[in-house]
């Protein structure tokens, strides 16, 4: 969960005695996080900022209402009974918990009359500094009345929670006439403040409540925030730490006392304890025990080897309670390249020119569009786990399997990320190949250089080859003949000048002439760029129209308006209906060639007689 900056940590001890039906309490101060070790305070001249509650508790036995004095550092001497949580706010839609029958010390600046009511519980002690007279209280002491006549003057009163549990609210009006908001006339004016009080019997603090405690994983190059709850990283770069922070708190949303924190960690990864924010040295074991509180610290992870890879479950207990248990993976150094989704370069080029697009090579095979290039390369530690290829090392090619062909090669998009999602396109790098002038094909491969221990990697050989831009096409379909409701496919081939299959990177333009009667096209028919490995495209059409369809041979007419020196192709096809009806020319032959047949048997008949007589 995230949490606010404005939690407020309170540590409380109470001692509660029922004596002549009366409660009384000791308690312990401790700091907020909303105001360090002070109460919250408004600056002097600001009236109606809200209504404040000390979080301080009293040690005293009794809650205080603030100085008689009343200056700008109202709230300085201010001290509530009880008080468990307070959510660290000074407007309408505050919330706090409290013991039955502790007390709310309350505080505020206003330039009105001001009257304070509650649903439950009696107010006591009001008093201000605007020349206010005597405050009214009503007969049970759950609104109380003062007027104030000097601008931007505090006020101070304590409220008693009431001694049975259940949820009350305080609130606090002003007004600049004295009838909005009299005891006699009823509460009025403007609401300044508003308290949703929960009251409570025992105390459900000081115990660890999953709810409003965090733990998230983190990497270095995140430092060390206060935890949230959301995990920003499971997976570390090679030789880098990975960090783990926590935040447990009790029921009321309150830092623990001091207690026994252990964290130990799986697979001989090496660990470490720190306060959040601090550098944590470099641990040296797989178990740290400390005692301390569980409030904003930081466990540092490390590879027990180097530039071994590493996959560690960090668990953390407090107290023997388990109150965070992460995974997280340190990737090892580079052990293997993956080379996949080759395509075809443009001859007499270094290929760098390639360009981003929907229609890219790339972005055709790999589903990238945001990238362009030839090639794409994974590269992995010896566990198999996919390593980012921005840092730790170098890519160069094997100078021993370059030619003349193919002069160079290179990765100029690394692998970003160590995501293990394919979707996110992040574990894959893009490279390209440079070539000669002629068309052809040479194996190559791809090596990696590990920064930290010198160890070379190299990829399986792989072919790169090269071909000049589209310059002829031709077409054909799949079949010779289809039924109505089939899918047609319609495959062209682009060819380089000298006749040899084009590359994947220069473009041949959208298909400016479709004329392919009783089909209709599915897919796109405006694509640039030659998308299948052999430089050639396909595109799909389903056989018939939105009209139906007429039986018979068709011939079709395609070509690209930016391949001059192509010729206009014309595939031949055959359709037919899908319907099983006889048409009446079928069934006219059909009798003519039982006549036909009846015939020659009745012709035969007669020669049979004539030669037995």
């Amino acid at each position: 969960m995230s949490k606010s900056t404005l939690r407020k940590r309170i540590a409380l001890t109470a001692t509660t005695a029922l004596f002549a039906g009366m409660l009384s309490f000791v308690a312990t101060p401790s700091a907020s996080a909303a105001a360090g070790d002070t109460n919250l305070k408004f600056a002097s001249g600001v009236a109606g900022s809200g209504l404040y509650l000390a979080t301080e508790n009293s040690t005293t036995g009794a809650s205080i209402v603030d100085s008689a004095t009343l200056t700008a550092s109202t709230g300085t001497t201010a001290r509530s009974l009880g008080l468990l949580a307070h959510n660290g706010t000074t407007g309408t839609a505050q919330t706090a918990t409290v013991l039955a029958g502790g007390g709310l010390s309350l505080y505020a600046e206003t330039s009105t009359n001001v009257s304070f009511t509650a649903t439950g519980g009696a107010f006591s002690g009001l008093t201000g500094t605007g020349g206010a007279a005597t405050p009214s209280y009503n007969q049970t002491s759950t609104t109380v009345f003062l007027t104030n006549s000097t601008a931007a003057t505090p006020v101070a009163v304590r409220w008693t929670a009431p001694t049975t549990a259940g949820t009350y609210t305080v609130s606090m009006y002003d007004a600049s006439a004295t009838a909005q908001n009299t005891v006699a006339l009823g509460v009025g004016g403007t609401l300044r403040g508003g308290i949703t009080v929960s009251v409570v019997a025992t105390s459900a603090g000081s115990s660890y409540s999953a709810p409003f405690s965090a733990c998230n994983t983190r990497s270095a190059s995140q430092g060390h925030g206060i935890a949230t709850g959301i995990d920003t990283t499971s997976a570390i770069v090679n030789g880098t730490t990975g960090y783990i922070v926590f935040d447990a708190d009790d029921a009321y949303d309150q830092s623990l006392d001091s207690g026994a924190i252990v964290v130990s960690a799986t697979g001989g990864a090496l660990i470490s304890l720190a306060a959040n924010g601090a550098t944590a040295a470099a641990g040296t074991t797989s178990t740290v025990v400390a005692s301390r509180a569980p409030t904003n610290q930081v466990v540092q992870v490390n590879q027990a080897t180097a530039n071994a890879p590493l996959t560690t479950t960090v668990t953390v207990t407090y107290n023997g309670t388990t109150i965070c248990t992460k995974t997280m993976t340190i990737r090892g150094e580079i052990s293997k390249l993956e080379i996949a989704n080759i395509g075809v370069a443009d001859v007499n080029s270094a290929n760098a020119e390639i360009a981003a697009s929907s229609e890219s090579w790339i972005a055709r095979t790999l589903g990238d569009t945001a990238r362009g290039g030839l090639f794409s390369v994974v590269a992995r530690d010896s566990a198999g786990n996919a390593v980012v290829t921005d840092a730790g090392g170098v890519f160069s090619a094997d100078s021993a399997t370059l030619t003349t062909q193919v002069t160079a090669l290179s990765v100029p998009l690394p692998a970003t990320s160590v995501s293990s999602t394919s979707a996110t396109f992040g574990i894959y790098g893009i490279g390209i190949w440079t070539c000669g002038s002629a068309a052809g094909s040479s194996s190559v491969k791809l090596k990696w250089t590990n920064t930290g221990s010198g160890t070379v990697v190299s990829s399986d050989a792989f072919t790169a080859a090269c071909a000049d831009d589209p310059s002829t096409y031709t077409a054909s379909f799949d079949k010779a003949s289809y039924v109505q409701g089939e899918l047609a496919t319609l495959t062209v081939q682009f060819l380089d000048s000298k006749g040899n299959k084009a590359n994947n990177v220069g473009a041949h333009g959208a298909m400016t002439t479709n004329n392919t009667p009783m089909l209709t096209a599915v897919s796109s028919l405006t694509p640039t760029i030659a998308n299948k490995n052999g430089g050639f495209r396909t595109y799909t059409f389903s056989v018939g129209t939105s009209t139906g369809i007429t039986a018979g041979s068709y011939v079709a007419s395609i070509a690209y308006s930016g391949l001059p020196l192509g010729t206009t192709q014309t595939p031949s096809y055959r359709v037919t209906s899908a319907t099983t009806d006889v048409s009446n020319a079928e069934v006219l032959k059909s009798i003519v060639a039982l006549i036909a047949s009846i015939n020659k048997q009745i012709a035969a008949l007669q020669k049979l007689i004539l030669q037995r007589r």
